[in-house]
């Protein structure tokens, strides 16, 4: 027997529920100590100042929700190539129980609604080299293409603060 669920945007009230889905990704990934975020940056980054963008999955139906079973947080960037916006996934979680009940599908297919209203010409994410359960559905599921001639680099905030000793300085030129 199937279980029912629905999936709709996370609203202000949600944050408390993003939070604990966040971590309990953390968890899964092996480093719940990482997640520094807040209720307070999260009400001002995904609501206040949307830098990003939450859908929720929950148990039952609109009319009647139970709990929080998996989230889809994502941004919008832009290629130079396509000249046009991308869609980027930045987190994707399902909780265990709910694994293989089409959560994850669901998410995804809420997903490329939006890239498609959005005029998106692609949607990219990242995984763990480790999480092979996730790389097989993505593959296989999805039809996702792997980026392996590309590599994630990133700086962190003292890295981006050590940027401005790159910086032109306005006054000195």
């Amino acid at each position: 027997m199937s279980q029912a669920f629905h999936i709709r945007p996370a609203q202000p009230e949600d944050v408390e529920t993003i939070l604990q889905l966040v971590v309990d990704l953390a968890t899964y990934e092996k480093e719940p100590e990482s997640v520094k975020a807040t209720p307070e940056l999260l009400r001002q980054n995904l609501f206040e100042t949307p830098y990003a963008h939450t859908l929720l999955a929950y148990s039952g139906s609109p009319s009647s929700p139970g709990e929080a079973v998996g989230l889809a947080l994502y941004f919008f960037n832009f290629s130079t190539w396509t000249g046009r916006p991308g869609l980027y996934l930045e987190d994707l979680y399902v909780k265990p129980e709910w694994r293989g009940s089409g959560v994850g599908k669901a998410l995804f297919g809420e997903l490329g609604k939006v890239a498609q209203e959005k005029d998106c010409a692609r949607l990219d994410w990242s995984v763990l080299k480790w999480n092979k359960p996730s790389i097989d559905f993505y593959e296989q599921k999805l039809g996702a293409t792997p980026m392996s001639e590309w590599m994630g680099m990133r700086l962190e905030e003292a890295g981006i603060d050590n940027l401005k000793s790159l910086a032109i300085n306005a006054a000195s030129s």
